[in-house]
């Protein structure tokens, strides 16, 4: 059951050869949709160039060649050569009929399946989550939710700062408070507050060490004992020191039922099983190292171990290092993540490597890409793409903070939509249960925050405005969950009415027809997300087709429609549109309430 664009296409590209030879098959139709009818042909005026010829005259040939006569009517030239094509209603109402027989609502099932890592979400054990987290986590589960509705197989890769320096910091603080202290038990609650306690202490003795004295000598020794004992015990602690593992694991064992707290609230698809920290390469380090030093790719420079990937210079035009190895000894973000790449592609398998990091990031993931490819660890037929990810913005067009200037925190941003969103709820619905009022402002505030960010082009800013998140008009979650929780309220009143749908949508008057089209997109749009992993475009898609919705239940009633052929017809295509509606939701991660 192929789209419009595609049907269209397949025939013009059957005209092209037919009209002007075999060596135009590869030609591009260039099939968009119109605004002076359905879709437009522009191939015209590319072939012109080829063949040498006027563009109305190619597109007078083209329109002899080409057989339309089962999908549309007899195509139009227009302007320097544009064909505007009208399709046939009944070929519409039969691809609908199709559509709605089909389970996997037009998705076309993938020629090769692929394994495809991607990498997503990355806190830091210990440190709280903070609206920086919110872009990485939410795009990254769309992508892996939308590969797996395409047929691809999904390797979520969480890849948390479990690992290096801040840990010998964090287990001296744990000690000296005792594990079982309230406030070792901020680790589960509030684990910035411990991290910034421990992070002030060695602060405080570094600061003192500098001096070389203190007010209080006796808090001046005490101090630079603690950050002493935190440098050693991080050499501790890479050497595979049994009672530094032990307490370094009660740290992140901690950190990881905050990590569930966020994934639940965000119903989002992570799990401990995705957990994929530094510390999981700790072992594989010095084996990169050398590999990379025996094959030539890594070599030394002041004393540091360095890749000089190809086509990266400074501003001073010499080439540009990627340091392995410090020259210290010590390992950096490099060497774990070219052990990282090296780790997806041989033992997971992955035929794409998506990595979905702050834009900043760019430079550093393109030269880890080109020095893996180097090393032959990143073969040309595996694609590697960081998927950059954008700021999250306050009113004032800077990266949102709170009023002191600190990172906000994720779970209060979270928090406040679903209590916003409750606000509402209760206004407008205090007939519902409270369990289901609950329920319905966490899928509308979350999924209201969720949407926002994936409705914004994944390396795009954009600003943070509860009101405009929670609204019910424009391209917002509520909008879309309101369609569903309409069209479900449709169904139940038919149900109680006895009225039956159609085995086939109806497709006839303007707005069905407008309606029908839309929903014959939903597998394209979806494919091409997977493919470019851009979340935003099925978020357009899901807009329009929610507004090609509420046209058409203003033209053409239903449940008072007197006609029960016609009557049964529309409610199949509301039905439709309810089906397609929840699994491109679903697909960004969005829950759709039964009611509103």
């Amino acid at each position: 059951m192929p789209s419009p664009e595609i049907a269209l296409t397949q025939r013009f590209q059957s005209a092209f050869v037919a009209a002007f030879g075999p060596e135009h098959a590869d030609a591009d139709p260039i099939i968009r949709p119109s605004q002076f009818a359905d879709f437009q042909c522009n191939a015209a005026m590319g072939l012109a160039k080829r063949l040498g010829k006027k563009p109305r005259d190619i597109a007078a040939e083209i329109l002899a060649a080409v057989d339309l006569d089962d999908i549309a009517e007899t195509p139009e030239i227009a302007g320097p050569g544009f064909l505007n094509i009208r399709l046939r209603t009944e070929w519409i109402a039969a691809q609908a009929a199709e559509l709605s027989a089909d389970a996997r609502l037009g998705i076309p099932a993938p020629a090769a399946a692929q394994t495809v890592v991607v990498d997503y979400s990355a806190p830091n054990v210990a440190k709280e989550m903070h609206v920086g987290h919110l872009r990485t986590t939410v795009v990254g589960d769309s992508i892996v939710r939308t590969l797996e509705r395409l047929g691809h197989t999904a390797i979520r890769q969480n890849h948390i700062g479990d690992w290096g320096t801040p840990f010998g910091m964090l287990i001296e603080h744990l000690l000296e408070v005792g594990e079982d202290s309230a406030e070792a038990t901020l680790l589960k609650t509030d684990p910035n507050a411990f991290y910034q306690a421990a992070r002030a202490k060695f602060d405080t003795a570094e600061a003192d060490g500098a001096a070389g004295s203190s007010e209080d000598a006796q808090d001046g020794q005490d101090g630079q004992d603690f950050a002493s004992r935190a440098r050693r015990r991080v050499a501790t602690l890479q050497s595979g020191d049994a009672e530094s593992l032990r307490i370094w694991t009660h740290l992140v064992d901690l950190s990881k039922q905050y990590f569930h707290r966020i994934y639940d609230m965000l119903d989002v698809t992570l799990t401990d099983d995705d957990l994929a920290g530094e510390s999981s390469y700790n072992d594989q380090l010095e084996i990169v190292c050398k590999d990379l030093e025996a094959d030539g790719v890594a070599t030394i420079s002041d004393g540091a171990l360095c890749v000089f990937p190809e086509g990266f210079t400074g501003r001073d035009e010499q080439p540009l290092p990627l340091i392995i190895r410090k020259s210290d000894g010590g390992y950096g973000y490099a060497t774990t993540d070219l052990a990282a790449i090296r780790h997806r592609v041989r033992d997971l398998g992955a035929d794409r490597v998506a990595y979905v990091v702050g834009a900043a990031q760019e430079l550093h993931f393109q030269m880890v890409f080109t020095a893996a490819r180097e090393a032959g660890w990143l073969p040309e037929s595996v694609e590697a793409r960081h998927v950059k990810i954008g700021s999250v913005l306050g009113e004032d067009g800077k990266i949102l903070r709170t009023r002191s200037g600190a990172s906000l925190r994720l779970m209060a941003l979270l928090e406040e939509a679903v209590a916003a969103a409750r606000t509402v709820i209760d206004e407008l619905r205090p007939d519902l249960p409270e369990a289901e009022r609950e329920q319905i402002a966490h899928d509308i505030g979350i999924g209201g925050v969720k949407y926002a960010d994936l409705s914004t082009a994944h390396d795009s800013d954009y600003t943070f405005d509860l009101d405009r998140m929670l609204a019910l008009t424009g391209n917002t979650a509520p909008y879309l969950q309101y369609a569903v929780a309409r069209i479900r309220s449709i169904g139940r009143k038919a149900e109680v009415q006895g009225i039956t749908a159609a085995a086939a949508p109806r497709v006839e008057n303007g707005a069905e027809r407008a309606l029908a089209l839309q929903l014959l997109d939903f597998g394209p749009t979806l494919e091409q997300v997977g493919a470019e992993y851009e979340p935003h475009r099925l978020c357009a898609y899901l807009f329009s087709l929610a507004q090609a919705f509420t046209s058409f239940y203003e033209a053409s009633p239903i449940l008072k429609e007197s006609d029960e052929e016609l009557r049964a017809g529309r409610l199949a295509l509301a039905q439709l549109t309810e089906r397609v509606l929840v699994d491109g939701l679903d697909a960004l991660g969005v829950n759709a309430p039964q009611q509103m």
